[in-house]
């Protein structure tokens, strides 16, 4: 075998063109486009249902860590005026056991705390604990307990005058039930963009099915073969691009016969 026909041979099997969008089919072209353009308001479709339904998941959550620890400064007032450690620390430890809680705990006026419902205490909440002028107003913040994050919400036993209260719920299981919630809302967005690509495909081989249909007459056309009739029928375009073709064939067919009679 000559050097030529192994370079032929190479040229024809060893390499692949390079996929463009001008070497793409209209098919393909028509198809694409449509995808890309689902699927682009798709993500911010998605971003945006994250985006509100993580921030009303959250306000549900803020408000649920202040009802708890609202709750929690009402039944602890007497107890704290009293000075009734047991009954504080049953009360703490009550609403620590509560879903999600991470602790409960109740501080005086001057800061210390009286009843927890982890014993013995972090150290690092009691480094983390604010001034005396904050007990005395409703908060939240953000601290580390064991290596995990919590979300901490402070509530003021009568306008603060008796203490305060801190409850924290754990980050991670807060975090989870977001994603749990939010996971059916993004899985039926990414069906409904599945079914919008195959749709959009659905639709491009419908589109170009009669323009590839004329393209076969036509090559008939130049091949001679003026017999072949042209069965696109339509009133868009394309229909009109059929009876240009079709005028065309016709035209040919007679100037054709008016030769061969000459």
């Amino acid at each position: 075998m000559s050097e030529d026909s192994v370079s032929i041979e190479n040229s024809k099997f060893g390499k692949i063109p390079p996929l463009s969008w001008q070497a793409m089919s209209l098919r393909w072209k028509i198809g694409t486009a449509f995808s890309g353009i689902i699927l682009l308001l798709g993500c911010l479709v998605l971003a945006i249902v994250y985006y509100l339904t993580s921030s009303a998941l959250r306000k549900q959550v803020d408000f649920r860590a202040s009802a708890i620890a609202t709750n929690l400064s009402d039944a602890a007032a007497g107890h704290v005026s009293r000075r009734n450690t047991l009954e504080l620390d049953a009360l703490t430890a009550k609403y620590g056991r509560l879903e999600g809680v991470a602790y409960a705990y109740v501080q005086d006026g001057k800061g210390e705390v009286i009843a927890s419902s982890v014993q013995p205490f972090p150290p690092e909440l009691k480094e983390a604990n604010g001034t005396d002028a904050q007990a005395r107003t409703v908060g939240s913040r953000e601290v580390e307990l064991r290596g995990r994050s919590v979300y901490e919400t402070r509530a003021p036993i009568l306008d603060g005058q008796l203490g305060a209260v801190r409850v924290g719920l754990w980050a991670d299981t807060v975090q989870q039930d977001v994603r749990n919630t939010l996971f059916p809302i993004v899985a039926l967005i990414v069906f409904c963009l599945l079914i919008g690509v195959v749709v959009s495909m659905v639709i491009a081989t419908t589109t170009i099915k009669p323009i590839i249909e004329l393209a076969a007459v036509a090559d008939d056309i130049s091949r001679g073969r003026l017999d072949t009739p042209v069965s696109v029928r339509s009133s868009d375009e394309v229909g009109e691009l059929a009876l240009s073709l079709e005028r065309m064939r016709a035209s040919l067919k007679a100037a054709m016969a008016r030769l061969s009679k000459s």
